[in-house]
């Protein structure tokens, strides 16, 4: 994605430089106003849609039991534009069916943003902590080394609850797969950590949900406000999946791929945008 941005920059200023040219301003100024334009356009990052409201093209569904792209039930599906994760296919027992729906790229420093909102009931037969729970996966192992009984990726997680309507259910702990992470300049040691900012959102509101990875620092925000950071993710020496995605036994986690998880809750998501950096 970083490369079609670079050469529509290409492009667009050499259109400049031959306008530019043709109105006889003297070659001094030519290069000047494009080297202006040309760091215009290739230091500022754009929002850019990656979810197109029509279909899954450039995505990926991997359903624990079932072989990557098999979306058994039609579980992930696009209708009226949106984003839907459904279990009406799947009768009285979920069998720990969870999914994952992978964007189809591999990613290091970006900014993710997606707006989601929880609806209906808990699917027949899922565990009790299965109720408006969902989440954002990011910086996890490509899609096609999820093993066909896996049922989540070696990943990081921001994850999503939903109010019941009573109580404080607050969304964005940071959750970890086969990885470690630094909060506060400590090593995690437990599967996850609570936002600092508890929010909780109930009934089927839309809510925004954003995730800022750059530098080693990884940044939660809900409706755009901060709620948790930490840093320096790190695989689980003891994961042997995780130890698999590591380069000459470098456990520094440097990317990895974005996705949407299935956890027997039905969502829908209408809006998905990346940034670049």
């Amino acid at each position: 994605m970083k490369l079609s941005r670079i050469i529509w920059s290409i492009f667009l200023v050499s259109t400049l430089f031959i306008g530019l040219i043709s109105c006889g301003v003297k070659k001094s100024e030519v290069k000047k106003e494009i080297a202006i334009h040309y760091s215009e356009l290739t230091t500022s990052p754009k929002w850019v849609s990656i979810f197109n409201g029509t279909d899954l093209t450039g995505w990926s569904i991997k359903i624990n039991g079932y072989p990557l792209g098999e979306n058994f039930g039609n579980t992930i599906r696009v209708e009226d534009s949106i984003l839907k994760i459904r279990y009406d296919a799947y009768g009285p027992e979920f069998i720990n069916r969870f999914g994952t729906v992978y964007f189809d790229a591999y990613l290091t420093e970006y900014r993710l943003k997606v707006e989601y909102r929880f609806v209906g009931e808990t699917a027949q037969g899922a565990p009790k902590w299965g109720y408006r729970d969902s989440g954002i996966q990011f910086h996890g192992q490509p899609p096609t080394t999820q093993k066909l009984n896996q049922g989540f990726p070696v990943c990081l997680e921001y994850n999503f609850h939903g109010g019941n309507g009573f109580d404080n259910r607050p969304l964005g702990a940071a959750c970890t797969n086969g990885m470690f992470i630094e909060y506060n300049g400590e090593k995690n040691t437990t599967t996850c950590i609570t936002a600092d900012v508890p929010k909780t959102f109930h009934g089927d509101q839309w809510v925004t949900a954003e995730i800022d990875v750059k530098d080693g620092k990884i940044t939660h925000y809900v409706n755009g406000e901060e709620i948790l950071s930490y840093a320096n993710p790190t695989y689980d020496l003891e994961n042997e999946t995780a130890a698999m995605l590591m380069t000459n036994k470098d456990t520094k986690v440097k990317g990895g791929f974005i996705s949407l998880q299935s956890n027997s809750h039905p969502i829908d998501f209408r809006k998905i945008e990346l940034m670049e950096y």
